[in-house]
C-alpha cells in the first residue's frame, strides 16, 4: 500500500496533467469600426450566440411562425459544417442554409437608434426581422448594416431569420465556379454580428452612410516627423431627431499611459433630421511612430456633448502616427527614412482546419502574434478583406497590410458584375481606411483579364474614397492598364544586381506580391516549396532551403535582398497550409499547417528577424536557433541549424566534440541569415554505441548561438526513444479563451518518451474526450477524433460555452493494451466575454446536433485509471529489462 501511494505520488508529479497557469492576454477588437468606451450611449451587443441552423434550403423559414425545434444550435462565427484536416478539391458543401435568431430586444432600447452589423455573410444572402424582408447582399467579405431601429418589438420576442447561399453565382465577386478556385468560399455566418444602439444624434458608419471620402471618422496624416505630426480628422453626424442639435465635439488623442496628448474642441449644429461633416486637426509634439519594430498606438477619443452638456455619443479608434512613401528607384521610406532592408512577408487566406474560415477573433490575432514571431512585416489579404479582428491585430502587432478586393482569375461582362467590384472597393476602403497597418490597396481583380478601362477606374475610385497623402495602389505587371499605378507587382530578375531600363520605370516602385511558389505545372502542383508537415523532415528541410536560398533561379530570401530597393519587398505565398477548390490536394506550401502547427521553414524565416529582443512589440523577438534535424535513423547526416546570431556551436554527444561555424561578415545584398550546415554531423551509429554503452543521456546535440563571444540562444535535442506517454499543451499564445459560445483554442496531443521528446515516427490513432465549459470541433465523420497522430502530434480544437468556467480535455491511444503509451490530459479556463450576450437561454441549451457527441471524462475512476496506467508501464519496463539482455546476450555480434 505504501509502495503505490509512492508510485501515484510519483505519477502526478512528472507526467500528462497540465494545467494553464500563465498570464493570459485579450487581444482587442473593434466593433463595426470602433471600439466601445464603458458608461457611453453608444452600447454594443454580442448577437452571435444561439442561433437555429438548418443546412440545405427551407420553405417558409423567414415567417415567426416556423417551426425551428428540430434545427441545430449554433453560435457564430460559424461555417456551416465540420470539415476533415484534408478538404480540398470542393468537399465543402456549396449551397442554401437558414439561420435564425430568437431573443427579446431589451426594453431599454426603446428610443434609441438600433442598427445590427454582421462583419460579413459568405455569398449571397438576404435577411428578414421579424417576417419583414430588409436586405439582400451579394458578396461574402464585407460587412451588411441594418437600421432596425423600427423593425425591433423592445421588450418582446424578435426573430431574425437569414437565407445564406454560397454556391457558384458569377453576377458578384469572386465570381468564379469553386471548382477552378484557388481558395474555397466555404459558407454561412462566419464573421461576428453586434448590435449597435445610441441616441439619434450620432457618429454614423461609412458603409451605410454611402459618402465618398466621407462617412463616420475619418483619420488622414498630413504632416509626420520626429519633431512634429498633424492628424487631420473629419466627423459625419446624424441627426435624427425632429429637432435641431447644437452641441460639442471633442477629440482627445491620448497615450498609452492616458495622457492627453492633443485636442481639440469643434462646435457642431445640425438641423432636424440632418447629416454634417465636421474637419478639424490635431498637432502632436515629438509623437511616438508606428513602424513594425513599435507598432505604438494612441487612442483617439471622440465625444459629442449636448449644448447643456449631456453626453451624446463616444467611442475610441486606435491611431498609429506614421507616414509611407514609395520613391521608386530609392525604395520604401518609413517616416521619412529609407527603410533599408526588404519588405518582407506572407499572404494569408482567412482558413482553417476543420472550421473553414469561421475564425473566432483570437484565432486572428494568434495567425498575426505567429507571423510577427517568425519575423514577418507585411501581410497581403489574398484574396479578399479579411476579419476586422485581424487587421487590429496587425495594428497592434506591427504588420503592415496589403487590402486586396475581393476576385481571382474572373472577368464577367455583365455590367452588374463590375458595379459589385466598384462597389467592394469603396466599401473595403471606408471599412479598414483608419487602420495604420495599411500600405497598399489591391483594387484589381487577381491575375484577371480585365478591361483598360476597368483598371483605371478602379485606381480612380481608390484615391476618391482616400484623397490623403499615403495612398498607394497596386496592379500586377502583366494586367492592363497597370501603367496607371504606382506600385507595379513583379518578379526581381535572378542573378541580376540591376535591371534593364527597358523593363523597369524608375520612377516606379516594384514589389513581388506573391514569391516561394515553384510547380512543376499548374496542374499537378509539385513542388519543393509544397511539403505538408506528415512527410517528415528531409521534405521540410528542401522546404527550407527553397524559401532561403535555393541553387537554381527562384524569388527567394536571397533574392528579394539582391533586388532591393528597386523591388521594396514581397510576400511570401502563402503563411499556412489551405484548403482549395480547383485541386484534390491542400496547398502545402505554408511555413505552418492547417491547424498552424510549424515546419523546419517557420523556425528558418524566425533566424531572419533582428537578433536584437524587442520590447516594444507583443510577439517573439531576439536571439534564436534552432535544430533542423531529429536524430533519427532516416535523419540526414548533415545537420542544418537556422540562427540569427554571428556564431554557431554545435555540442555533440555530450561534449564528446564541439563544431564551431562563424558567419562570414554580411554583404548588403545578402540575405540576414543564411542556412548554417553542418556536414556530416551526425551518424545514427554513434547514438547506437552510447546507448549499448549505458551513456544514452549523453546523447544529445546543442546548438549554442553566440553574439560578441557570448551565448545568447540555446536548443538542445535527443533522440526520440521508446514511446511512453501523451503529452497535452495548449496552442493559445497566450490569449484567453472567452466564453461566448464561439470562442477556439488548439489543444495538441504529442507522444513522447520518458524524458518528453516527440515520438514524431509513430503510427498511432488518438481520441479525444472533453468534460466542463467546452466542447470538441472534431467528430469520427471528418477523422478527426480519433485521429492519426502527424508527425507525432494530433492537434484538436476546443470551443467555448457560453459560461466562464473549467474544461478538462483526455487524450489516450484509440486501442488499450498493455504497453500503450499513458493518456494525456489538461485543464484550461475561459472567461466571461467583454459584450454582454443577447440570446434566449432555451436555445442556448439545446444540443448542437453537428457537433459529435464526446464521452465524458469518468472522474470517480479518473484518478485510479490514471495510477493504473502508471504503475502498468513502469511494470512492464521491468520486465522488458529480461527481454533487452537476453537480445544483448543472444545478439552479441550485432552491438
Amino acid at each position: 500500500m505504501r509502495k503505490r501511494s509512492i508510485l501515484a505520488m510519483l505519477f502526478f508529479t512528472i507526467i500528462t496533467v497540465t494545467s494553464i497557469a500563465q498570464e493570459l492576454y485579450t487581444p482587442q477588437s473593434s466593433t463595426a469600426g470602433f471600439f466601445a468606451i464603458e458608461n457611453s450611449p453608444r452600447k454594443v451587443d454580442n448577437l452571435g450566440a444561439a442561433w437555429r441552423f438548418h443546412k440545405g434550403d427551407a420553405s417558409g423559414a423567414e415567417k415567426v411562425g416556423f417551426s425551428d425545434n428540430k434545427w441545430s444550435v449554433v453560435s457564430l462565427p460559424h461555417g456551416l459544417e465540420l470539415l476533415p484536416t484534408e478538404a480540398s478539391g470542393c468537399t465543402n458543401y456549396q449551397g442554401i442554409a437558414w439561420y435564425r435568431k430568437h431573443f427579446n430586444a431589451p426594453k431599454s432600447l426603446e428610443g434609441k437608434k438600433v442598427f445590427i452589423h454582421f462583419e460579413a455573410i459568405m455569398g449571397k444572402s438576404t435577411i428578414w426581422i421579424n417576417n419583414i424582408e430588409v436586405k439582400t447582399q451579394y458578396g461574402g467579405y464585407l460587412p451588411i448594416m441594418i437600421d432596425a431601429t423600427d423593425l425591433l418589438k423592445y421588450g418582446e420576442h424578435n426573430l431574425i431569420a437569414v437565407k445564406t447561399d454560397n454556391s457558384d453565382d458569377p453576377i458578384y465577386p469572386p465570381g468564379k465556379p469553386q471548382d477552378m478556385l484557388d481558395f474555397a468560399y466555404n459558407g454561412g455566418i462566419y464573421r461576428d454580428v453586434w448590435l449597435i444602439s445610441h441616441n439619434n444624434t450620432y457618429i454614423t458608419n461609412a458603409n451605410y452612410i454611402d459618402k465618398i471620402a466621407d462617412g463616420g471618422l475619418f483619420i488622414s496624416q498630413d504632416l509626420v516627423s520626429e519633431e512634429k505630426a498633424k492628424i487631420g480628422v473629419q466627423l459625419n453626424i446624424q441627426n435624427d431627431n425632429t429637432k435641431s442639435f447644437s452641441g460639442i465635439i471633442t477629440f482627445e488623442l491620448k497615450d498609452k499611459k492616458g495622457s492627453v496628448v492633443s485636442s481639440k474642441r469643434v462646435k457642431s449644429s445640425l438641423q432636424k433630421e440632418g447629416n454634417k461633416t465636421f474637419k478639424t486637426s490635431l498637432t502632436v509634439d515629438s509623437p511616438e511612430l508606428w513602424s513594425p519594430e513599435s507598432p505604438y498606438l494612441y487612442k483617439l477619443y471622440t465625444t459629442i456633448t449636448s449644448s447643456k452638456g449631456e453626453l451624446i455619443d463616444s467611442y475610441y479608434t486606435r491611431v498609429g502616427i506614421r507616414s509611407v512613401e514609395m520613391r521608386g528607384l530609392e525604395g520604401f521610406f518609413l517616416n521619412g527614412k529609407s527603410y533599408g532592408r526588404p519588405l518582407i512577408g506572407a499572404n494569408r487566406h482567412q482558413d482553417f482546419a476543420v472550421i473553414g474560415n469561421a475564425l473566432p477573433n483570437s484565432l486572428h490575432y494568434r495567425d498575426a502574434k505567429k507571423l510577427r514571431s517568425a519575423g514577418l512585416e507585411i501581410i497581403r489579404n489574398a484574396h479578399y478583406p479579411q476579419d476586422p479582428a485581424f487587421m487590429d491585430a496587425c495594428d497592434e502587432l506591427g504588420l503592415f497590410v496589403i487590402v486586396n478586393t475581393p476576385g481571382w482569375q474572373f472577368w464577367n461582362n455583365a455590367p452588374i458584375f463590375e458595379q459589385r467590384v466598384y462597389s467592394d472597393i469603396r466599401s473595403m476602403i471606408r471599412r479598414d481606411r483608419n487602420h495604420t497597418a495599411v500600405l497598399l490597396w489591391e483594387p484589381i481583380l487577381n491575375e484577371t483579364h480585365y478591361p483598360d478601362h476597368f483598371a483605371r477606374k478602379v485606381n480612380d475610385i481608390t484615391y476618391q474614397e482616400y484623397p490623403f497623402k499615403g495612398c498607394y495602389t497596386a496592379s500586377d505587371a502583366q494586367a492592363k492598364g497597370s501603367e496607371v499605378f504606382p506600385i507595379i507587382f513583379s518578379h526581381p530578375i535572378e542573378g541580376l544586381k540591376e535591371y534593364a531600363v527597358s523593363a523597369y520605370d524608375p520612377l516606379k516602385s516594384y514589389y513581388t506580391r506573391e514569391w516561394g511558389d515553384n510547380v512543376d505545372n499548374w496542374s499537378s502542383h509539385n513542388s519543393t516549396s509544397r511539403v505538408s508537415l506528415a512527410w517528415g523532415e528531409a521534405a521540410q528541410i528542401v522546404q527550407s532551403h527553397h524559401y532561403a536560398h535555393p541553387s537554381y533561379p527562384h524569388t527567394s530570401f536571397e533574392s528579394l535582398h539582391a533586388a532591393y530597393p528597386r523591388v521594396f519587398g514581397g510576400t511570401l505565398w502563402h503563411s499556412f497550409d489551405h484548403q482549395r477548390g480547383y485541386h484534390p490536394d491542400p496547398f502545402y506550401g505554408g511555413i505552418m499547417d492547417v491547424f498552424r502547427q510549424p515546419k523546419y521553414s517557420y523556425q528558418m524565416f524566425k533566424s531572419q528577424r533582428s537578433p536584437i529582443l524587442n520590447p516594444n512589440i507583443k510577439a517573439e523577438s531576439g536571439p534564436m536557433i534552432y535544430i533542423a534535424n531529429e536524430l533519427t535513423p532516416f535523419s540526414p547526416k548533415d545537420i542544418d541549424v537556422y540562427t540569427n546570431c554571428d556564431e554557431v556551436q554545435l555540442i555533440r554527444y555530450g561534449g564528446k566534440d564541439t563544431l564551431t561555424h562563424t558567419r562570414p561578415e554580411r554583404k548588403a545584398n545578402e540575405m540576414r541569415s543564411r542556412i548554417v550546415t553542418f556536414d556530416n554531423a551526425f551518424n545514427i551509429m554513434q547514438d547506437k554505441q552510447m546507448n549499448r554503452s549505458g551513456k544514452e543521456g549523453n546523447s544529445y546535440f546543442e546548438a549554442q548561438g553566440l553574439i560578441g563571444g557570448k551565448v545568447v540562444a540555446t536548443h538542445k535535442i535527443y533522440p526520440s526513444r521508446r514511446p511512453s506517454k501523451l503529452v497535452l499543451t495548449v496552442d493559445n499564445e497566450s490569449t484567453n479563451l472567452t466564453a461566448d459560445g464561439a470562442d477556439i483554442v488548439t489543444i495538441v496531443a504529442s507522444i513522447t518518451d520518458e524524458r518528453g521528446e516527440i515520438k514524431h515516427l509513430n503510427n498511432y490513432f488518438v481520441k479525444f474526450e472533453i468534460e466542463g465549459e467546452g466542447r470538441l470541433l472534431a467528430n469520427s465523420a471528418t477523422m478527426t477524433n480519433p485521429r492519426a497522430m502527424v508527425w507525432g502530434s494530433a492537434p484538436i480544437l476546443v470551443q467555448s460555452s457560453l459560461k466562464a468556467g473549467k474544461i478538462k480535455v483526455r487524450a489516450s491511444v484509440i486501442f488499450e493494451g498493455k504497453h500503450i503509451p499513458i493518456s494525456g490530459e489538461i485543464e484550461l479556463e475561459s472567461i466571461a466575454p467583454k459584450f454582454d450576450m443577447i440570446y434566449m437561454q432555451s436555445e442556448a441549451d439545446a444540443i448542437d446536433a453537428n457537433i459529435d457527441a464526446t464521452k465524458t471524462i469518468d472522474n470517480s475512476s479518473d484518478n485510479l485509471k490514471r495510477e493504473n496506467e502508471q504503475l502498468r508501464n513502469e511494470l512492464n519496463a521491468l520486465k522488458l529489462k529480461e527481454v533487452e539482455a537476453q537480445q544483448d546476450f543472444f545478439g552479441e555480434g550485432e552491438k
